[in-house]
């Protein structure tokens, strides 16, 4: 019993040793730092300059537009409405091109579109005819172009093709805002400065890289416009094709059986001795009319010529 009593006692009396140790190393653990964080406050002031450039970096920040705050949380909901930019291709075959050419524009109408461009052609066929074809770029809000689309099928005997695409332009478009925000905040930087430059060069060196900036901001602002004015306007190209008749085969001729017509011979073959001594009557007709009157003179005065110079002279007589 006396063990189990003086055991208890040296258990107790090595807990309070114990927790009398951790409770003064404790506040000498926490005097360290704050003794080096003392020491170090020396080596840590900042000069003069470095403090005008802070005090200019402050004055910079709070004169900065409202346009140029970043983009928060809070704006993010805004941000996810999605731009789309929808594109659609469809080719029609219609009884006739220019009654479908006017429905497709009423319905064109009705939407809040408009003709983009236009074009309307003929090509003839083998019937002899030409037949109209056209073709036709739309341009109608986003909300009614699954609509638009129905309604131009609607106008066609069969639809020979169609596609219909989009492209997602969201990603595209939040990081031009963030350019143009960083390039705004960046002009009335450069614009300060411009109105602290001493001297007339470096006024217009200012002046140059403010030039550049602004450039820069007019060019995402058309981009930015761009793609707002695509994804609120889809685009859909119309092709129109008559429908053309069929064309019916050829019929093959039956052939018939050669018959024996004397008759027929006879006739035929008297026509030819009749044409063959036609022939030989008009050629003596050109002969005697035509060639003779021509190569007869000369024809005789070669012969007396002849003669004359051939003739033998006359012997003297005894």
């Amino acid at each position: 019993m006396k063990l189990r009593v003086r055991l208890l006692a040296l258990f107790v009396l090595l807990s309070a040793l114990i927790l009398s140790a951790c409770g003064s190393a404790a506040p000498a653990a926490t005097e360290a730092p704050a003794m080096m964080f003392e020491e170090a406050l020396p080596a840590m002031e900042a000069p003069a300059v470095a403090e005008d450039a802070a005090r200019q970096e402050a004055e910079g920040a709070s004169n900065l537009p409202e346009s140029a705050v970043f983009n928060t949380g809070a704006e993010l909901p805004a941000a996810a409405n999605h731009m789309i930019i929808k594109n659609g291709d469809i080719k029609l075959l219609v009884e006739d091109t220019d009654t479908a050419i006017d429905r497709a524009t009423q319905a064109i109408g009705d939407a809040g579109g408009y003709i983009v461009s236009s074009r309307v052609w003929y090509q003839p066929y083998y019937d002899g005819k030409n037949y109209k074809y056209a073709t036709i770029t739309i341009g109608v809000p986003v909300a009614q172009f699954e609509r638009t689309l129905s309604r131009l099928r609607a106008l066609s005997v069969q639809v020979l093709d169609e596609t219909a695409s989009g492209e997602d332009v969201t990603d595209q478009f939040v990081d031009l805002q963030s350019q143009l925000t960083n390039l705004e905040a960046t002009r009335d930087r450069i614009k300060s400065f411009l109105d602290q430059s001493k001297t007339v060069d470096e006024a217009l060196r200012i002046n140059q890289e403010l030039s550049n900036i602004e450039a820069q901001i007019e060019q995402i602002k058309g981009q930015m416009n761009y793609l707002q004015d695509r994804s609120s306007y889809s685009t859909i190209t119309v092709n129109f094709e008559p429908v053309l008749p069929e064309i019916l085969p050829t019929p093959t001729p039956t052939p018939q059986p050669n018959v024996w017509e004397p008759g027929k011979t006879f006739d035929q073959s008297k026509e030819t001795v009749t044409r063959a001594y036609q022939g030989i009557v008009d050629l003596l007709i050109w002969f005697f009319v035509v060639v003779v009157p021509i190569i007869a003179p000369p024809i005789f005065l070669l012969w007396l010529l002849w003669k004359l110079l051939t003739r033998k002279p006359k012997k003297p007589t005894q």
